[in-house]
């Protein structure tokens, strides 16, 4: 939308008596009345009675303190006064056009522009997709899409550098309801990773209980699925063997495709698997991760971010399966 600009600024001043801005609707009527050259056209052109027209002008005049209209017997003639108010009445009104027309295309989602941000499991599977078909419905849309680590994505929401962020919680780990408004898109179950060499691969659903003599990959910096871990395997009654840090999921997963050991993952962190691997399922027995949506509770939500959010939720339902 185009800045406020000078015009407006010309306007203020120019244009307020005794600390009172003048009606815009009674410039309105000025203008027409100027354009058309008698109060009977300009009632015509705006559905007011001539005496309507009349009183409103009178009005303006004494807004203003001084003549705005000559008087004569075939019409009315503009003063210097009135030339000059009719002509930046002409300027605010095309302005205030170009302002609706603005608000117009935003609501019709024929412009504007989006900041969101995710999480690089999300970014890399789940992500794209909505974005892709966002792009096709409205084009005219810009999106800047950040991808970064979770606490990171909180710190950019509460700055409003973003205005949708993709979070994500396990039960243990809750996100704080005080700070955003969020809805929770999907549940994904944690499943298991191993290397397609490995004598697990030949299954499909593995109980927990039998991975008790493995060797575990788990993701670095007290990421809480190494917490899931350590929950699950204490749940199945034994303590896990760590043998590698990794900084991330695709790490992990090429650790694992060379028999380093398994790990656990989130299903949205494997969607895209490495060659070497395999997935498989462990039933109920490790607890799933949810994906929410989060916005700032005090923003007041713009056209494209409200069709954005539709999307997600809609294509989330299919997403997990």
């Amino acid at each position: 939308m185009n800045p406020v600009n000078v015009v407006i600024l010309e306007y203020i001043e120019v244009l307020l008596h005794g600390g009172d801005m003048l009606d815009v609707k009674r410039l309105q009527i000025l203008l027409a009345v100027v354009e058309g050259g008698s109060v009977t056209s300009a009632a015509d052109e705006l559905f007011y009675t001539p005496s309507g027209v009349s009183q409103q002008l009178r009005k303006l005049e004494e807004e203003v303190g001084q003549p705005l209209l000559q008087r004569h017997a075939r019409g009315m003639t503009p003063t210097d006064a009135g030339h000059v108010l009719a002509s930046h009445a002409r300027r605010i009104l095309q302005q205030m056009d170009a302002a609706i027309a603005d608000l117009d295309q935003l609501a019709g989602l024929k412009s504007g522009s989006l900041s969101l941000g995710t999480f690089p499991t999300l970014g890399s599977s789940f992500m794209p997709l909505v974005i892709s078909r966002f792009r096709k419905l409205y084009p005219s849309v810009n999106l800047d899409v950040r991808s970064t680590r979770l606490q990171e994505l909180m710190s950019l929401l509460s700055k409003g550098e973003i205005s949708l962020g993709l979070l994500w919680e396990y039960e243990w780990h809750k996100l704080n309801r005080a700070d955003f408004e969020l809805t929770t898109l999907f549940t994904e179950p944690t499943v298991l990773v191993v290397g397609v060499e490995h004598p697990f691969a030949q299954l499909d659903e593995i109980d927990m209980v039998d991975t008790a003599h493995e060797q575990w990959i788990v993701r670095a910096n007290e990421h809480p699925v190494a917490e899931l871990l350590e929950r699950t395997c204490n749940t199945a009654g034994f303590s896990p063997k760590i043998s590698f840090q990794a900084n991330d999921y695709q790490e992990a997963q090429a650790m694992v495709s060379v028999g380093l050991g398994i790990a656990l993952a989130p299903k949205s962190a494997v969607m895209n698997n490495h060659p070497g691997v395999k997935i498989l399922s462990l039933g109920e027995a490790a607890a799933p991760r949810s994906v929410v949506l989060a916005q700032r509770r005090d923003r007041v939500r713009a056209p494209a971010e409200n069709a954005f959010q539709s999307l997600l939720v809609e294509m989330a339902q299919t997403w997990i399966r």
